[in-house]
């Protein structure tokens, strides 16, 4: 009984140990999905942190989808709000909302880039998150409430539907909410 217990014992270990094994475990990435509901004219200090967050996830190895949704919607639309509305404005509130420059210091510090490559604005930073692979979604029936034409929201944003936005929760390892 003992060689059957030795012999499994040593193909677990043996099996634990080989290539293919450990490439498999290391190659399992978490799916985090970022709710970010709060629009940046409520609480920015809410909306500010999603980027900061998605980064480092993303550096961590991290497979993230950014969800924009409730009256964040209108963080992401091109001349929002009724006097932008008439000079047509084509920047969004987050295009407007520049980092402060002892925000980007910290990050480039964490995330060791140099401080030449971190974002100046959020846009900038929603642009610079889709580069590195980030999804980045809004949700369609929040911007017909609001009466956002899609065409009008953030070129990092991809309007979607409840049943992409259903695919997105149900598919997340971990859900974030902002």
């Amino acid at each position: 009984m003992w060689r059957t217990i030795n012999s499994f014992v040593v193909l677990a270990v043996f099996t634990l140990f080989t290539p293919g094994f450990v490439l498999a475990q290391q190659a399992q990435e978490t799916r985090t999905l970022i709710h970010m509901k709060t629009s940046l004219a409520l609480d920015d200090a809410q909306i500010c942190a999603v980027p900061n967050i998605a980064w480092a996830t993303v550096k961590a190895g991290h497979k993230v989808t950014i969800l924009v949704d409730a009256s964040a919607v209108t963080s992401v639309t091109k001349g929002f709000g009724w006097f932008r509305g008439l000079i047509g404005s084509d920047s969004t509130a987050l295009d407007r909302a520049g980092l402060p420059q002892r925000e980007r210091e910290s990050l480039a510090q964490q995330m060791g880039v140099p401080l030449e490559q971190v974002p100046h604005n959020y846009g900038e930073y929603f642009d610079f998150l889709k580069k590195m692979g980030v999804e980045i979604y809004g949700n369609r029936t929040m911007m017909l409430l609001y009466k956002i034409d899609p065409a009008r929201v953030a070129s990092s944003v991809t309007s979607v539907p409840l049943a992409k936005m259903v695919d997105a929760f149900a598919s997340a390892d971990r859900v974030i909410v902002y």
